[in-house]
């Protein structure tokens, strides 16, 4: 129990201390073939100036590049990108550069290594071992973090987004006017705050010729790759696009990158299915383990929890604010499912998960409340940080349907399919139906690395966002790439379980790969227990 809290509250960090807090009662004051663009013959760019690295934290250096809004036209607009260093621990048997994207899109790679430090035992941490021989590089991708993160809300239209507008039995959230309304506002904002050719700039095929800049600016002859979430996106567009570029690539948590470039409604179709599966395997576990173990629901959890889902969104629970641990507010239905489906989708939360909901029954919504503003990373449009970023890098890659018909249809669909998540998915892609500034000539070939190493493909059994037959159809469309597989739920392996670190280790380090289609058991077994006793 004492690895399974750590490892939960590395990952969540400061809402999991609070939410901890909260239950305890303490307080503190601390489709079909494609073909490749134009995009795939632009004209030669310049070699960029070595990168000028300054200090700017424990054995971190950061920097500033430029490079082509547009590498069609190499000597027009330039775009800022910063970048981070962390030098490698052991320079004497320095291997090379390790770059490495952390996901979202939208998650910022700066701060991503910025806080590795305090991150151990979370996807996408590194060993000792590969900080000893490695330069870990990040890049904030163009429009993310540091990089000219997009705005498309003002504060005041997010303060509103983030109020208790959702509800649960309507799909999407609110009815349909509202839906088409509020992606109208969105869509137009992003083209106030930013120029229509940036944001058409956004591209995942951009990104990958930004990175190879950045490799050029190192001075490196090839780099080493990890890619997590729509990091595994980046990492095949760049070993297709240079691929003699490339010494290793890891992929952790993959997407289907032949579904990412297509339709958008049958990708985010499965999503949604995926993140049901993990809350019903919660919910399985919960009733597998007696309600000795896990008392919520006293053997019916689902019910419990529809009964819970219904009752906090007629009577939203009102929560005083703590300080040093939340602001207070209100939970209602919308948000503590949310916060289920984001807690249910990682086994090492199950049993804050399930404290946070015998709290709520019990009239104590400040845990579920205070983790609801700490979910940051959602595959559907829920108010956070880096909502504006990844909508904007998603529509510049996806062909999303602009006829309202066909997201109808998706939304019954994700709804029958997803009974509870499925409604949280339904036209989750509008925004992209009326995109303002379509990306037209961007990479739409297979990904396929043709003649780069073989990759390491690394996929959860039961993943929330990411299913593992995307997985599966990454090894196939890459020439060559190996499938490990972990079992348990969870977003991203790397980092929390022995078998993947050690292979993944020796990936990035040695270039060997264990078999294809090794399965990887858990290190911890899945359980449901309140992390706060029931009665608490």
């Amino acid at each position: 129990m004492i690895q399974l809290r750590r490892r939960t509250a590395a990952r969540y960090g400061a809402a999991f201390a609070a939410a901890l807090m909260v239950l305890t009662g303490c307080s503190s004051g601390a489709p079909g073939p494609r073909s490749m663009s134009a995009a795939g013959t632009s004209p030669p760019v310049p070699s960029p100036a070595p990168l000028a690295w300054s200090a700017c934290g424990k054995n971190l250096e950061c920097a500033t590049i430029k490079v082509p809004q547009e590498y069609t036209d190499p000597e027009g607009a330039q775009i800022p990108l910063a970048v981070m260093r962390h030098r490698a621990t052991d320079p004497d048997h320095r291997i090379g550069s390790l770059i490495f994207n952390p996901g979202g899109p939208g998650v910022s790679a700066t701060e991503t290594l910025r806080n590795l430090p305090r991150t151990a035992g979370t996807p996408g941490a590194f060993s000792p071992a590969v900080l000893a021989g490695f330069d870990v590089i990040a890049m904030d991708p163009r429009g993310v973090g540091a990089s000219q993160a997009v705005r498309c809300l003002t504060d005041e239209q997010r303060a509103d987004a983030a109020g208790t507008e959702f509800d649960p039995s309507v799909p999407g959230g609110k009815p349909l006017p509202r839906l088409l309304a509020d992606a109208v506002a969105f869509t137009d904002g992003c083209v106030k705050h930013q120029s229509k050719k940036f944001l058409a700039s956004l591209s995942t095929d951009n990104v990958a010729r930004d990175i190879d800049q950045v490799r050029s600016a190192l001075g490196e002859d090839k780099i080493t790759y990890y890619g997590l979430s729509y990091g595994t996106v980046v990492g095949p567009m760049y070993a297709t696009l240079f691929p003699h570029r490339v010494r290793q690539m890891v992929l952790d948590a993959p997407v289907d990158t032949n579904q990412w470039f297509g339709d958008s409604l049958p990708f985010q179709h499965d999503v949604a299915v995926a993140s049901e599966r993990t809350l019903n395997a919660w919910f399985e576990t919960c009733r597998s383990e007696g309600t000795a173990v896990c008392p919520f629901g006293a053997g019916d959890p689902q019910a419990a929890f529809d009964t819970l889902i219904e009752t906090l969104e007629a009577t939203p629970l009102k929560v005083a604010p703590v300080e040093g641990v939340t602001p207070g507010g209100e939970l209602d239905g919308a948000m503590a499912l949310e916060t289920t489906r984001a807690l249910a989708g990682d086994q090492n939360a199950w049993p804050l998960l399930t404290s946070a909901l015998l709290a709520a029954q019990k009239g104590n919504g400040a845990a579920l409340h205070t983790m609801w503003s700490s979910v940051t990373v959602s595959p559907f449009p829920v108010p956070t940080a880096m909502f504006e970023t990844h909508t904007a890098v998603r529509c510049a890659d996806w062909k999303t349907p602009s006829g309202i018909a066909a997201h109808k249809a998706a939304a019954a669909k994700a709804t029958a399919e997803a009974k509870r998540i499925g409604v949280r998915a339904a036209y989750s892609a509008l925004n992209c139906a009326r995109w303002p500034a379509p990306n037209k000539d961007r990479v739409t070939k297979p990904l396929t690395g043709s003649g780069a190493p073989p990759a390491l493909v690394v996929a959860g059994r039961l993943d929330p966002v990411t299913p593992h037959h995307w997985a599966e159809n990454t090894t196939r469309t890459l020439d060559s790439a190996v499938l490990l597989t972990r079992e348990g739920v969870g977003h991203g392996s790397y980092g929390i379980n022995s078998c993947v670190n050690k292979a993944v280790d020796a990936a990035l380090l040695h270039g060997t790969h264990p078999a294809d289609g090794t399965v990887c058991k858990t290190d911890t077994p899945a359980t449901t227990r309140p992390l706060v006793p029931a009665d608490r």
